[in-house]
């Protein structure tokens, strides 16, 4: 198998997505591809994605993994539609020195509250009320988002009593939340590959606590208001015969790329992290480099573009 020759491609400048299913990924001339059951061929370009969904009926080989970590595209291993996660990879891994950092920040009760502030405002772009706990503020973040559903229901003409989504039988769900789910857990999985591109553990969150994907969910509930909430009531709108879980994803990637999510989610991050209040301390000599770093400048610190 070719190996990569060359530093991935950033973060920033990637598409943000693919789905496969039913088919065989492997690697063909050092290239990753999709072998369908009638041997159609699908060359996947893993080099320039953030994150690769591999739903039921796909089979991988050890090589396709190995070249996708190498490229820095995450994969993840989902259910039918992708609204289950069952496993993902993790290109690059959390970093010791911003692991202890992020760590350091959600153990501490004062400067964990100073985070959630911070994810607060940029969420909502107001000040959250004064000498309210991290609990307290998770509820009125609660009735605030409960609030935001009931408009966007609204807006799109969409039926909607609340939200609803049992992992087990998603089936059963009404339309709009349906959506919800298939639109989140996109949203979700560029997080989870930002989160582990730039070096932090996607388990240690602020607001939510306790899961595998705490972190993911702070970052991801950040967005969600701005595109995949949209674009799940929109799509729940539409008639009964439309594919409204393809339309979801088709959705979401072209909003993705409009909004330049990509861009923004690991400036967001340091940002959020930087309410803190603390210094982020400065890697080991023998720390492991960040899974996909920005390319140094051409010009030396005089220089001008």
């Amino acid at each position: 198998m070719a190996r990569l020759e060359s530093n991935p491609i950033m973060m920033k400048e990637r598409a943000a997505m693919a789905w496969l299913s039913c088919g065989q990924v492997e690697v063909r001339d050092g290239a990753l591809v999709s072998i369908a059951e009638d041997e159609t061929r699908v060359q996947v370009p893993v080099g320039g994605l953030a994150c690769l969904f591999l739903e039921p009926g796909t089979r991988i080989t050890h090589e396709a993994v190995v070249l996708a970590a190498e490229s820095g595209c995450l994969i993840q291993w989902v259910g039918e539609g992708g609204v289950r996660m069952y496993a993902a990879g993790q290109p690059g891994g959390a970093r010791a020195d911003r692991l202890l950092y992020q760590a350091r920040l959600a153990l501490d009760g004062e400067l964990r509250l100073r985070v959630i502030r911070a994810m607060y405002r940029f969420r909502f772009g107001e000040e959250p009320p004064a000498r309210r706990s991290a609990e307290q503020l998770r509820g009125i973040e609660g009735v605030r988002v409960r609030t935001l559903y009931k408009e966007f229901a609204r807006r799109y003409g969409v039926e909607w009593k609340r939200r609803d989504y049992d992992v087990g039988h998603f089936e059963l769900g009404d339309a709009a939340n349906r959506c919800l789910s298939v639109a989140n857990h996109c949203l979700y999985g560029i997080c989870e590959a930002a989160i582990l591109a730039a070096g932090y553990a996607p388990a240690i969150g602020f607001l939510h606590t306790g899961k595998p994907l705490s972190f993911v969910y702070d970052i991801g509930d950040l967005f969600k208001f701005q595109v995949s909430v949209p674009i799940a009531f929109k799509v729940a709108a539409m008639p009964m015969e439309v594919n409204k879980e393809r339309e979801v994803r088709q959705y979401c990637r072209n909003s993705f790329r409009k909004h330049r999510l990509l861009e923004r989610i690991i400036p967001v991050i340091e940002e959020i992290l930087s309410a803190g209040g603390i210094e982020r301390p400065s890697p080991h000599p023998e720390a492991m480099p960040v899974a996909i770093p920005e390319p140094g400048g051409l010009g030396d610190a005089g220089h001008r573009d």
